[in-house]
């Protein structure tokens, strides 16, 4: 049973993967570093869990990936040398890459079995509270009404009393590349929550109960992590958060959140061009010369 008077406070990001669909990009620098415009992709992960009002994250890394813990580490030379040149916004902006009241910390995931394997290797720092999953490839943008969906999420999970997953249409032809959930054949509206009745990962096209894919969010209980304790592996031979979800389904509600935003995988190649323009149209200093270079391609 969720405890209504616990706030969710911590998000786990596992950060260990190889971004095998990314190489040879991510041969030597990980995937969740490589630039969009001109911040890592996981920086902005980061600040959209900061902005849901998240204050403690928590990266399951592995070796090879410490780039991403001196990003958001201090750089006191650099500081220094910005602040001697009087470049005070771009001081301003590596500053307050991680706010003064929120938490960065890492614990190692010591081999490759999984995303309910990597969630479940943050247990200890979850402390038997309510947390978020966040994929670190994933970018989560609403354009038109910069409306956060993790905060939706969070809110949803808390007067709904039920675990929240977010989810976004997928054409049915591609079904199998996600996991899928089964919301009694019922369609939310954007920003809005249902039940679901199970999930499948990676299922046949003419299996999928759905064309609702888990985007790459979770609010979660901390007894989730019971089933993940139990680590029988699934689909692929690896430990699957899918499955754990599914043990906690048995036992409380869990819901179908339908993004309001759009979403861009930068784990792979088309998603992360994709990123790189919807977010280059967005920013002050390459906004106008985007739109030119685009216009003359036509």
């Amino acid at each position: 049973m969720i405890n209504k008077d616990i706030k969710v406070r911590k998000a786990v990001i596992p950060v260990a993967g190889l971004g095998t669909r990314v190489l040879p990009a991510s041969k030597a620098i990980p995937k969740e570093m490589m630039p969009v415009v001109d911040k890592p992709v996981i920086q902005y992960v980061v600040e959209e869990a900061v902005a849901a009002g998240i204050k403690e994250i928590i990266l399951v890394t592995r070796s090879g990936k410490s780039s991403i813990e001196d990003h958001f580490d201090k750089h006191y030379e650099l500081e220094a040398e910005l602040a001697k040149k009087g470049k005070t916004a771009l001081l301003v902006q590596i500053q307050e890459i991680v706010p003064d009241d929120v938490t960065i910390v890492s614990i190692r995931q010591p081999e490759a079995k999984g995303l309910g394997h990597a969630v479940h290797c943050a247990a200890t720092m979850i402390n038997d509270e309510p947390f978020a999953v966040m994929l670190p490839d994933v970018l989560v943008k609403n354009e038109v009404t910069q409306a956060n969906d993790l905060a939706g999420m969070l809110e949803k999970f808390e007067t709904r009393q039920a675990a929240q997953i977010m989810v976004g249409e997928v054409p049915f032809d591609k079904v199998h590349l996600y996991g899928v959930v089964d919301c009694h054949q019922v369609m939310p509206k954007a920003g809005e929550s249902v039940d679901i009745k199970g999930m499948v990962e990676k299922p046949a096209i003419d299996k999928a109960p759905s064309n609702l894919a888990v985007i790459g969010r979770y609010i979660l209980p901390a007894e989730v992590m019971g089933f993940l304790a139990e680590g029988k592996p699934g689909a692929g031979g690896e430990i699957q958060l899918t499955d754990a979800i599914d043990g906690l389904l048995a036992k409380q509600p869990v819901e179908a959140y339908k993004m309001i935003g759009n979403t861009y995988d930068c784990g792979e190649k088309l998603g992360y061009l994709k990123a790189n323009i919807a977010y280059g149209l967005l920013h002050g200093e390459t906004a106008e010369g985007l739109k030119q270079f685009i216009a003359q391609l036509d």
